[in-house]
């Protein structure tokens, strides 16, 4: 598995938000995106996902399914939930596991493992943040998929749950998988590389023996 990105850029809202983005993630690496707010790295992930349309440059993911684009190989888990309050959890979960193909876990499995099994049956409506997060994190395992698009991922979780992301991040890329992560805080992943944004919109991955800090500071 191989994912390459060359001089990427988007425009939202008649601007160029991205521009330039270049870079090479092979199979069972993690590459974390820095930079201050507002400069780019949602939009570079909803790039990739196929959410927002690229302006320039290519993106090719080698080793998966030739036709299908890199955002219908990845997961998206961005700010937003992707839930619906008046279903319960367990049907939240068969919806996108049907809608994704794949299937691997099942959704109590899955639940099990961000740890809140106990609410499968609850209407979303009911949950609080913290649950709402985990009941999106869970959507990642109902389906395999070998991109992970991860958007600020820690936000609204607790400690607990931030050490299950940690586990089922490096559970992914154990099989192959790969992790594309925008984050403001340390994620716990073993030497990935780093990706900064500036305010030129243009950045290069830092090379692997960069500090161990994943903001890059």
């Amino acid at each position: 598995m191989h994912l390459s990105v060359q001089n990427l850029g988007c425009i939202r809202g008649g601007r160029p938000v991205i521009e330039n983005i270049s870079f090479e993630l092979q199979g069972g690496k993690a590459l974390v995106v820095t930079g201050p707010n507002g400069i780019g790295k949602s939009s570079l992930l909803r790039t990739l996902a196929g959410l927002v349309k690229a302006h320039a440059g290519s993106m090719m993911l080698e080793g998966g399914e030739d036709d299908l684009t890199v955002g219908q190989q990845a997961h998206y888990f961005g700010h937003t939930d992707a839930i619906k309050p008046a279903m319960t959890c367990r049907e939240i979960l068969k919806f996108w596991q049907v809608y994704y193909g794949h299937p691997a876990r099942s959704p109590f499995q899955a639940m099990i493992e961000v740890g809140i099994e106990d609410l499968i049956d609850l209407p979303a409506a009911y949950l609080s943040a913290g649950q709402r997060r985990r009941l999106s994190l869970a959507r990642l395992l109902v389906s395999t998929r070998p991109l992970w698009l991860l958007d600020e991922p820690t936000s609204a979780l607790d400690k607990t749950s931030e050490h299950q992301l940690e586990v089922l991040m490096a559970e992914h890329l154990s099989e192959g998988g790969l992790i594309i992560a925008a984050t403001h805080a340390p994620l716990g992943l073993v030497d990935p590389l780093r990706l900064h944004l500036d305010r030129n919109h243009t950045a290069a991955p830092e090379p692997e023996d960069a500090p161990d800090d994943e903001t890059g500071h």
